[in-house]
């Protein structure tokens, strides 16, 4: 009983802690003002949405799901940062909630944290991103095959028998099952002999940071002819750096532009033949969790652990209009 009290006493004062510094940002639906009385209590923790187009997307899906009018009491935290959303979580957990929704900024270090989750009877569930921790800590993962995202954009660049490959790589947020998923088969590659890296960098999802990168890479004069970015904002930030130089892209042009998620203006840039290729990412995962949430009041067994989610490439020589519609996010 002291234990309990003293990780209370211990996970308050790391809030505050937190706050102070700027850090994880917290906030509540309108479902958490007043009494909760059957609702079910949620407490989400993701990346900022502001991280990317994908990231405000899936923001938005998991607010449009977990509201009062769908049964649900819901608190959510930001960050990007794997010890401010720890710290976030020890404060779900001590305020109660019934279901700790994940999508982790970081791969590690999260067996404790999840292990005081079911001490207090609290099951978690894992979206977007996996975690290397026991399968037995969490209900269920619904996630994108990271790693297949990376094979495919790779097989496509084989597939492209260039005479050489010279790439750029701007990578995500280091340590995400995103950037080590996008950047296994790319150093495979490279591994293999097959591609060269003349800069392997992180731009941590952000345009502004990728187009100082390729802007450093342009000024430095060493020959590049692929822009493999781990994320459309950072191609977008590419793409800036090679317009200013007047250094030609997309199709039949001297740089490959490539990137992951699939926002919609990023496959209008693949139909207008500005990019060559770009790796769907799904978002919406809210609908999944419901799903799953709705099963175990039940007292029903989720019979699959991971869920993962179906997604394609695209290629700007077959892109459609259709396909601009139905999968631009």
């Amino acid at each position: 009983m002291k234990k309990k009290i003293l990780a209370a006493i211990m996970a308050a004062v790391m809030v505050l802690g937190l706050t102070a510094c700027g850090g994880a940002k917290e906030t509540a639906s309108s479902g958490s003002a007043g009494g909760s009385g059957d609702l079910i209590k949620v407490g989400i923790i993701n990346n900022d949405p502001n991280e990317s187009g994908y990231r405000t997307a899936n923001d938005k899906d998991m607010k449009n799901m977990f509201t009062e009018a769908n049964g649900y009491q819901a608190s959510f935290a930001y960050s990007l940062k794997n010890d401010e959303q720890i710290t976030a979580a020890q404060k779900f957990i001590q305020d109660g909630v019934d279901y700790l929704l994940l999508s982790a900024a970081d791969t590690a270090g999260w067996d404790s944290v999840l292990k005081d989750a079911q001490d207090a009877g609290i099951r978690v569930i894992l979206f977007d991103r996996t975690i290397d921790a026991d399968p037995s800590l969490y209900e269920a993962s619904i996630v994108s095959d990271m790693a297949k995202e990376g094979q495919n954009a790779v097989d496509w660049l084989k597939a492209q028998n260039l005479s050489e490959y010279n790439v750029i790589h701007l990578q995500g947020v280091m340590g995400s099952a995103a950037q080590q998923g996008r950047t296994g088969a790319l150093d495979a590659a490279v591994a293999a002999g097959e591609m060269n890296i003349v800069t392997q960098q992180t731009a941590e999802w952000n345009a502004e940071k990728a187009q100082q990168i390729v802007q450093s890479v342009i000024d430095s004069g060493e020959s590049f002819n692929v822009i493999y970015a781990e994320n459309d904002d950072m191609a977008k930030g590419a793409v800036a750096a090679l317009d200013k130089a007047n250094i030609s892209h997309g199709v039949g042009k001297d740089v490959i532009i490539m990137g992951f998620d699939c926002n919609k203006w990023a496959l209008e840039e693949l139909k207008a033949g500005n990019w060559n290729f770009d790796q769907q990412c799904n978002p919406f995962q809210a609908g999944y969790i419901d799903e799953i949430i709705k099963k175990l009041e039940k007292g029903e067994t989720i019979s699959e652990k991971t869920i993962v989610m179906d997604e394609k490439g695209f290629d700007a020589t077959t892109i459609t209009d259709d396909d601009v519609n139905n999968y631009g996010i």
